[in-house]
């Protein structure tokens, strides 16, 4: 299924209701390699298989995951975005503590009850591929959101932007403006700690 508030695709998951005669639908995200049909299974006794959803206690180290839980129950929020997962490095059986790896190369420590899909989530690659012309662009946020084409306001008129007119385009004033400002003047760089570059970073020393 698509979403158009997301990159990843999503997956519509048939559950069988344990007290009524019927089932229940729950949208999942979808991981690499799940395909219509197949049979999912949640819980600490599921098997380790894409789609599968189980605590991140009972997976082994190395284990690739997505949809992670930060808290336990709270559905998932960790590793959603297309193309991410968060991996499996160690557990504490004492503490009930799991140590993964998120996106982002930060490690975080949950509790081992957290439950997490196996598998990477898919729609990967999707901003690899250059747009390259203006029709692309236009069809790509028609199905999203009216954010697109946007008019720079130094390229405007004065009565329409409080950066517009003038006999050459430039804003004529400070583009940093503070929180407070009232609302038609809250445009530019709004309450900024520091603006230009940015200079004295660290600078990776190659070895001989």
């Amino acid at each position: 299924m698509h979403d158009p508030g997301r990159g990843a695709p999503l997956a519509m998951v048939h559950f069988k209701d344990p007290y009524k005669f019927k089932t229940r639908k729950e949208l999942f995200i979808a991981p690499e390699g799940m395909y219509t049909g197949q049979f999912l299974y949640c819980g600490k006794k599921a098997s380790l298989q894409i789609g599968n959803v189980l605590p991140v206690g009972t997976m082994p180290e190395g284990t690739i995951v997505c949809n992670l839980e930060e808290k336990t129950g709270d559905r998932g929020r960790l590793a959603r975005a297309s193309g991410n997962y968060a991996t499996v490095i160690a557990h504490n059986h004492d503490t009930k503590k799991t140590r993964v790896k998120l996106p982002s190369g930060a490690k975080k420590i949950i509790p081992s009850n957290n439950r997490a899909m196996v598998g990477i989530v898919a729609g990967g690659g999707r901003i690899d591929k250059p747009i390259l012309k203006a029709g692309r662009a236009y069809h790509k946020y028609k199905v999203k959101r009216n954010c697109w084409p946007k008019v720079r306001g130094v390229a405007m008129n004065p009565v329409e932007h409080p950066h517009g007119g003038g006999n050459h385009q430039h804003i004529g004033k400070a583009s940093t403006v503070k929180r407070g400002t009232s609302a038609g003047r809250k445009v530019g760089l709004i309450a900024a700690r520091r603006t230009g570059r940015i200079r004295g970073g660290k600078v990776d020393k190659k070895e001989d």
